[in-house]
């Protein structure tokens, strides 16, 4: 919490700020004598000195325009000071004394409730956002004679009803109907889903790669109130206006593989905002043509991928955010994409190959769960799987069952899906799965590490899962093996029954 104090006095006209104030909000000088002026309320022919307290800590932004308006009033006898009290401004101002929009006005407010505030003026805009912050009695304000009328003691405008639904400005959910065979795939997105497990695609170009991962948000559970509040506070922090409510359905981010380190973990000049994986946090980052992007930027997720979090930290402040994101990944076979594709040509030199598919590191794959060859369809196979398509609301339902039984399973833990079990939890908390010597085997040849043998297990308990068992069997063992690796899921038994 930033208090701003004003004094006047002292000094020839002018007005200073000080308290580590930033470009943007040291023109808010500027900002809030016009804005006074425009509307002839009269601005102290003084030294205008504003303090922000607490002085060492950096501060950023336009949304204390309105704070800074009401101290210097305060501090010029206009109202009763006591109307201050436990009331927290957030508003930029134009220099008409229009009030505009703030960017994370949402986790300010949590901020505040959580520190004791009562009330709160915000734009008048944003007051269907302020709603969904309870507890505070909120004042909307248009334009600058809006927040006099508060000040001098006005009544505060209805706040409209609160609601927990995104109705306009979120994008139509893709479903899998849309996706032609590709079945496998399918199931391997199924899963992934339920147990929130990691996936890579890798296959040639134009296989359904990307159309799968788009797919992936329409068949996830709905966020709940305390997953969908916190979703909502990244996004109005990212600037994401949220006039419609919370956000409820898991997100879903896919940068350009040219982005930038800091756009993708975070990052700012003198404040530190989320980065498409904070953006992910709750729902699906999808990288597509992984290899394309920046090693450095794959490498940033691997402390995300194990914490759920990442710190930013600066000289001046450090900054954690939520990242716990469910990854996809999407890559070709090479740089020309028909590497080992049946009647098609490789352009490619083998080091081209070997390069390209070493920059997506070992360590990054170790930590997903799925790996999926999405192979071309065949004439004979592409007629029939026209013919066959679930839409996306019958594979959603089996995934909700999955979750509820995981959430049965694990009540009591602090874990909502398999994905998140620890590793130590897995052999302590829940029974082994039966053919553990599968296990046993994959690690003595060294196709498993240690954490692959984690992931193997959870996988296991997914599949046994979306097959209503209580235990996962041998064939779910083996299944789970088989998708870890990358094989070819027509050559094992169908367990999905």
């Amino acid at each position: 919490m930033v208090e701003v104090e004003a004094a006047i006095g002292g000094g020839l006209p002018r007005m200073v700020i000080v308290g580590l104030a930033d470009a943007a909000l040291a023109e808010a000088r500027e900002r809030c004598r016009a804005a006074v002026h425009a509307h002839g309320l009269g601005w102290p022919q003084q030294l205008v000195t504003v303090n922000l307290s607490p002085a060492t800590l950096p501060k950023a932004g336009s949304h204390f325009d309105l704070a800074i308006v009401a101290a210097v009033a305060a501090a010029d006898d206009r109202f009763d000071r006591t109307v201050l009290e436990r009331l927290v401004l957030f508003g930029e101002l134009g220099l008409d004394g229009r009030v505009r929009a703030v960017r994370g006005l949402l986790p300010a407010l949590l901020a505040a409730a959580a520190a004791g505030f009562t009330s709160a003026v915000v734009p008048a805009e944003q007051l269907g956002e302020a709603a969904l912050v309870g507890g505070l009695t909120l004042w909307g304000v248009n334009d600058l004679p809006d927040l006099v009328a508060v000040l001098l003691g006005g009544t505060p405008k209805p706040a409209p009803p609160s609601t927990t639904e995104v109705t306009g400005g979120a994008a139509p959910v893709k479903d899998l109907i849309d996706v032609v065979g590709q079945l496998e795939a399918k199931w391997a997105l199924e899963v992934a889903a339920a147990g929130r497990h990691h996936l890579h695609l890798h296959g040639p170009p134009g296989v359904g790669k990307t159309l799968l991962a788009e797919r992936l948000p329409g068949i996830l559970p709905e966020l709940d109130t305390a997953a969908a509040l916190e979703v909502s506070a990244i996004h109005s922090l990212a600037g994401v206006p949220l006039a419609d409510g919370l956000i409820t359905r898991p997100p879903y981010a896919d940068p350009h593989h040219t982005a930038s380190l800091a756009s993708i973990v975070g990052g700012g000049a003198r404040v530190a905002m989320p980065g498409s994986i904070s953006r992910a946090h709750n729902g699906v980052l999808f990288l597509d043509e992984a290899p394309e992007f920046s090693p450095r930027v794959i490498e940033a997720l691997r402390v995300p991928l194990e914490s759920g979090r990442v710190v930013l930290g600066r000289a001046a402040a450090q900054a954690t955010y939520p990242a716990s994101f469910q990854l996809v990944l999407a890559s070709n076979p090479c740089p020309c994409g028909n590497a080992g594709v049946r009647g098609a040509e490789c352009r490619c030199a083998p080091m081209a190959v070997r390069r390209y598919t070493e920059r997506i590191s070992g360590p990054i794959l170790d930590r997903i769960d799925i790996r999926h060859q999405v192979r071309p369809m065949s004439r004979a196979y592409l007629r029939a799987a026209t013919a066959a398509g679930e839409p996306s609301a019958d594979v959603a339902q089996r995934v909700a069952e999955a979750r509820s039984r995981q959430r049965r399973r694990l009540a009591g833990h602090g874990w909502r899906t398999n994905g998140e079990v620890p590793g130590s939890a897995l052999r302590r908390t829940l029974p082994l799965p039966h053919g553990s010597e599968l296990l046993e085997d994959a690690v003595a040849r060294g196709r498993l590490s240690a954490r692959g043998v984690d992931k193997v297990i959870r996988l296991a308990w997914t599949i046994a899962d979306l097959a209503g068992a209580d235990r996962p069997r041998r064939e779910h063992l083996h299944t789970a093996l088989a998708m870890r690796h990358g094989l070819d899921l027509s050559e094992v038994a169908d367990v999905r029954a």
